[in-house]
């Protein structure tokens, strides 16, 4: 990848890395999951709609070609929001941003079946073994004990990992769409899908005013952590496609563990370490780049070529 795109994918981890502290501040503060989501998505799309006017560019006006947008909708943030806000009820904003890491890890797996030119090799094969094993390591022995709240807020956020993977690879074949029409248009469809569960189960009307904080802190994560956001991850789904685009889960863990540690006071567990390293060791390798450059020579021939 360009020192471009690596630049975009570091931007994109600060944007996604406070989002998970977002969610810790809004669920603290009493906002309900699908409260969190649906503002999270409304306030982003009505964001988009003037940049989106700025730029010359138009939404579609057939029913039919909002589907791609509907099912990014659901798999790229209804879904997974819904499941990374209820997670943090339980589990530390840290520990669902690890869980969330291995989405490249389920983007391999989904790709390989899914589409004809991203099959397994031995080296995704190999990363992909050794992100299960991180997981196993994140879960903890008291899993094997039976199922519980903390098992299963950390089952959610692999869930969302999971939606993601899917949402990423889908994504492909809107790659002669502008970025920013994506995200508008699967930012709309997802607050149409949102909005009347969350009336028919929350009863908004009825929920206590949040504290000027707490909206604060839902502007951030819809305006930065969405809006902005879904621009750029785009842009480089476009340029790098879905494994590259996928790579800023590597990235957004060492953000929301520094904002968590710092401002949440959230511990870091050895748990949480170990199976952050495994994952990130399998990442790398299900990357194949760094596994490369280690069998190269400085003028360029390989170990095998010889």
């Amino acid at each position: 990848m360009s020192a471009r795109t690596w630049g975009s994918l570091l931007l994109l981890s600060l944007l996604w890395g406070g989002a998970f502290y977002f969610y810790k501040v809004l669920d603290e503060a009493g906002l309900p999951p699908l409260a969190i989501v649906l503002g999270r998505v409304g306030i982003a799309a009505l964001t988009l709609l003037p940049v989106l006017r700025i730029s010359g560019l138009r939404l579609p006006s057939r029913w039919r070609d909002w589907v791609p947008f509907a099912v990014l909708g659901i798999t790229n943030n209804a879904l997974p929001f819904l499941l990374i806000a209820w997670g943090e009820t339980r589990i530390s904003s840290g520990l669902a941003s690890i869980l969330n890491a291995t989405m490249p890890i389920f983007t391999a797996i989904v790709a390989h079946v899914a589409t004809p030119d991203e099959r397994f090799s031995p080296g995704k094969v190999a990363g992909i073994a050794l992100g299960f094993v991180g997981i196993v390591v994140l879960f903890g022995p008291d899993a094997a004990h039976g199922l519980s709240l903390t098992s299963l807020a950390q089952m959610a956020c692999l869930g969302a990992a999971i939606s993601y993977s899917v949402g990423i690879v889908y994504g492909k074949r809107l790659r002669a769409t502008p970025p920013v029409v994506i995200a508008t248009g699967q930012l709309i469809a997802s607050s149409v899908v949102v909005l009347p569960i969350e009336v028919l189960v929350d009863k908004p009307w009825m929920l206590p005013l949040p504290p000027a904080p707490a909206w604060a802190a839902l502007a951030a994560m819809a305006v930065l952590g969405t809006s902005a956001a879904y621009i750029v991850y785009f842009s480089i789904l476009k340029s790098s496609g879905a494994v590259n685009a996928s790579l800023v889960t590597l990235l957004v863990p060492v953000v929301a563990l520094i904002l968590g540690g710092v401002l949440l006071h959230e511990r870091l567990q050895w748990s949480m370490l170990a199976g952050m390293l495994l994952i990130f060791t399998g990442l790398l390798v299900l990357d194949g780049r760094v596994v490369r450059a280690a069998f190269v020579r400085p003028f360029g021939t390989t170990l095998a070529g010889r």
